[in-house]
């Protein structure tokens, strides 16, 4: 046995021992080049790097279950390779992405799940699948058990602790903050008018209907709302604030003569 093959057979049989695994002939093949190898770092040089890889095998029983196969093709993409331990890195872990992220990544777009206790609510993290106000947008949500592009489907994220009652919740269309609220600029109000909203629920997914269903969350979200909720009424140019639940408007003024700014009209 050469010093390569004796390097990988102790790199593999660290991997394995020490969650109480064996090796054997009939369970591995004699090639590991196909599984376990090093690859140089760049064209010539005699730096290497470890790659692991799994085959590509459709009949995988995993592939018979969603959370796996869901954005993958099983005729072309290697089976999950498992480390069977805790990882643990001194650098940093990272998803990259390559000349073509068909199958390489959930539909080009996941860098990250993580399951619930139920194995099918997930926290997902996914970079540029949308394009929004003209940007890639990156992603985080806590996708339930609903398995589509409703409301329903999507579970809070809180971020700053885990206390009960604190922090800041994030879910699809709504954000609750229980801690307080610093700016360090301008606070806009929704300019909401006649043409943002909807009484209806649009039919069909709500991911294909997003200018609608919007426009359906913008109505709910103002007849559901409770004293102190604040818009600003585009159609008629007034400042609304529920109170004592009833919408009233809100009285402003214009701005002394002595009082002017650079980056706006008073007029």
């Amino acid at each position: 046995m050469n010093k390569v093959v004796f390097s990988w057979m102790s790199l593999l049989t660290v991997l394995i021992i020490g969650n109480n695994w064996t090796l054997n002939a009939q369970e591995y093949p004699n090639d590991l080049t196909s599984y376990l190898g090093f690859e140089p770092g760049s064209d010539g040089s005699r730096q290497k790097r470890i790659v692991l890889r799994s085959d590509v095998d459709r009949t995988w029983d995993k592939w018979n279950l969603r959370g796996y196969s869901f954005g993958f093709d099983p005729e072309v993409t290697p089976m999950y390779t498992s480390v069977n331990g805790i990882l643990s890195t001194p650098y940093m872990i990272q998803v990259r992405g390559n000349n073509n992220e068909t199958n390489k990544k959930r539909w080009g777009f996941h860098v990250f799940e993580g399951y619930a206790r139920d194995d099918k609510s997930r926290l997902t993290m996914l970079v540029n699948k949308h394009i929004e106000i003209n940007k890639p947008v990156a992603e985080i949500y806590y996708y339930g058990t609903a398995y589509n592009h409703s409301n329903e489907a999507y579970n809070w994220i809180r971020i700053g602790s885990d206390v009960r009652n604190h922090s800041f919740l994030f879910s699809r269309d709504r954000a609750v903050f229980y801690g307080s609220l610093r700016l360090t600029n301008a606070l806009t109000l929704g300019n909401i008018g006649t043409d943002n909203l909807r009484k209806e629920k649009p039919e069909g997914d709500d991911e294909k209907n997003s200018i609608e269903s919007s426009k359906y969350v913008n109505y709910t979200e103002l007849s559901d709302s409770t004293d102190g909720t604040i818009f600003y009424d585009k159609d008629n140019h007034i400042v609304v604030i529920k109170v004592d639940g009833k919408w009233m408007r809100l009285k402003v003024e214009e701005l002394p003569d002595e009082i002017e700014y650079d980056f706006g009209s008073n007029k």
